[in-house]
């Protein structure tokens, strides 16, 4: 019988979504962080993520890492989640070690874990098609040479807002229907993004399943002094999940680190990256992309739900654009978290 894997889950929720700003402020003007936000005033963006989450992972192994000032939004959000399952980062600074931590903390718990990472600011039209994509990226992450599996999106238009993903053309060694990482490239031109696409080129979702050692080796290798800090800081904290002194005193003085900038850019060679089938997929990062997400799925909504309504005040992009649209400002009024 094959030993069936169960993994954590970490939901990616702490960003402060800036380049959303424009439409989610109140009338006092703070930001709604975008994940605290919903698309068409149902569920927010960060309960999308979790139920993304939960289709792989148990409550128990189902984490989030969030930002300390962002709590009035985040702990209402989290309150399916044990409290030790909800990681706080005293202050943002940046993907990497807003990765790194929730990683140390299962690392202890679980020395070979199998990890997915889940970003909180996506839509997905089909999440059955992607739950399954995740459930194969799992088992092969166990498989792969060296445990990290990226998910790469099946492209349905040529979209220079994206990042993107160029498989090598031959399949990787695990044998599997893996592909060997040739390169990425970052929001490429226009004509560059159709030749992409029209190449093979995949978009990249930031989604991806590894083993927490091979992560971890990851890391160690690209910010060593960064690993070693920030473990030594949460062994003085006794590894508390909302952090402690130690903590706060290393990200004070803590650089910022880009998941995708300084850890998988030239780290190509120990990737792998899986093609997810098109399931209407869209990173809301941009007024632009949100834009372009709610235009594909007017045909598909239900009457009533494109915009307009909102569940307890939670800001709802569908209305947001719409208001903005309408009265040409960048200076919206979401109503109070």
């Amino acid at each position: 019988m094959t030993h069936r894997v169960v993994p954590w889950s970490i939901v990616l929720a702490a960003g402060e979504g800036r380049r959303l700003q424009s439409m989610t402020k109140d009338a006092e003007g703070v930001s709604t962080p975008k994940q605290f936000c919903s698309l068409y005033g149902g569920p927010t963006l960060l309960r999308d993520a979790l139920g993304r989450a939960f289709a792989v992972s148990p409550p128990e192994r189902t984490c989030a890492i969030v930002a300390a000032q962002h709590e009035r939004w985040w702990r209402p959000e989290l309150a399916d989640l044990a409290a030790h399952n909800v990681f706080v980062q005293p202050q943002n600074r940046g993907t990497g070690n807003g990765i790194l931590l929730p990683l140390l903390h299962i690392a202890e718990r679980d020395p070979n874990a199998a990890i997915v990472l889940l970003p909180s600011d996506h839509h997905v039209q089909d999440e059955w098609i992607l739950a399954d994509a995740l459930r194969t990226a799992v088992r092969l992450a166990q498989g792969a040479d060296d445990g990290i599996v990226l998910l790469g999106i099946s492209p349905d238009e040529a979209d220079a807002e994206l990042g993107y993903i160029v498989p090598e053309d031959h399949a990787g060694q695990s044998g599997h229907g893996l592909r060997a990482v040739s390169r990425f490239i970052e929001k490429p031109a226009s004509s560059l993004a159709e030749n992409l696409v029209r190449c093979g080129a995949l978009w990249n979702s930031f989604i991806l399943a590894s083993t927490a050692p091979a992560l971890l080796q990851l890391f160690e290798r690209k910010v060593p002094r960064i690993v070693a800090r920030m473990s030594a800081a949460l062994q003085r904290d006794a590894y508390r999940a909302q952090g402690g002194p130690a903590l706060a005193a290393e990200y004070a003085s803590l650089n910022d680190v880009d998941f995708s900038r300084h850890l998988l850019d030239g780290a190509e060679s120990s990737l792998r990256v899986q093609s997810v089938p098109a399931c209407g997929w869209s990173d809301l990062g941009t007024p632009r992309r949100v834009a372009a997400t709610l235009r594909r799925r007017a045909r598909q909504a239900k009457p009533g739900t494109e915009a307009g309504g909102r569940l307890a005040g939670t800001p709802c992009l569908a209305a947001l654009h719409a208001r903005q649209s309408t009265l040409q400002t960048s200076q919206l009024t979401p109503g109070a978290p």
